[in-house]
């Protein structure tokens, strides 16, 4: 494993209880970061801090990242057990029902871009501030392979993410007048918890478009993300990082 140095950042993960999150904060802690961990599931967040704990300074927080005043309070709350926010990686994310799109009801249709794509601008907007007076920041979206080409049966999702590309290359833009890097990366699927949410035959139609032959593992995930988030970072933003083991075609 290559050192990335975090010394004395501090991080947030959302969706960090599980999967590419968990991943992700493992290797910010084992780097010299603090992390707070933002997660829906208050019981699964504050068994993986404790879990974690051994590994570093680590803080978790019960957050629902659709809804603006509670991402505020967990701000608060985070820069109060551990440190201002040096680092957002906004993770969170649900694949939501497969289907076509003129099956797709419209409540599944919203909860996905709710999650997906608004809650990402939330934590954003939450953070951002504090970076601006500060004059530094790292902030890593997750977006996927999907935001990019556009899977059947999955548009939401794939629309979800598209936004996340796009609201990234904007937010990057808007501050690269400070130091403070935003970008995104694409990855292809990881054998999360997601996958329980989606049907074999799609999971069977993902792995058909890899051209490595396997799923991206998380750990892979997390150590490009822990550039991304590094001071060594300190001239490319508004980027997109490709993760998807050669399909991505731009």
């Amino acid at each position: 494993m290559n050192q990335i140095d975090l010394t004395g950042r501090t991080a947030v993960v959302t969706g960090g209880a599980q999967g590419i999150g968990r991943a992700i904060a493992e290797r910010f802690l084992d780097s010299g970061a603090a992390v707070c961990l933002w997660d829906r599931d208050r019981e699964l967040v504050e068994q993986t801090a404790g879990e974690l704990s051994s590994r570093g300074k680590t803080h978790a927080v019960a957050v629902d990242v659709t809804d603006l005043p509670t991402i505020e309070q967990a701000v608060r709350e985070t820069e109060k057990a551990l440190a201002p926010i040096d680092i957002l990686v906004a993770n969170a994310g649900i694949a939501g029902a497969i289907g076509k799109v003129w099956e797709c009801p419209p409540d599944d249709w919203r909860q996905v871009i709710d999650i997906d794509l608004n809650g990402v601008f939330y934590c954003c907007r939450a953070v951002v501030p504090g970076m601006i007076e500060r004059n530094y920041g790292r902030i890593v979206n997750v977006a996927s392979i999907a935001g990019k080409e556009g899977n059947p049966n999955a548009a939401h999702y794939s629309a979800a993410k598209a936004g996340v590309i796009a609201l990234t290359k904007s937010l990057g833009k808007e501050l690269a007048s400070h130091d403070i890097a935003v970008n995104c990366i694409t990855p292809a699927a990881v054998k999360t918890r997601i996958f329980d949410q989606i049907t074999q035959e799609h999971i069977d139609y993902m792995l058909s478009k890899i051209p490595r032959g396997r799923f991206l593992l998380a750990e892979e995930a997390a150590a490009m993300v822990a550039w991304l988030a590094s001071e060594d970072n300190s001239f490319t933003t508004g980027a997109v990082f490709d993760l998807s083991g050669g399909r991505a075609t731009y």
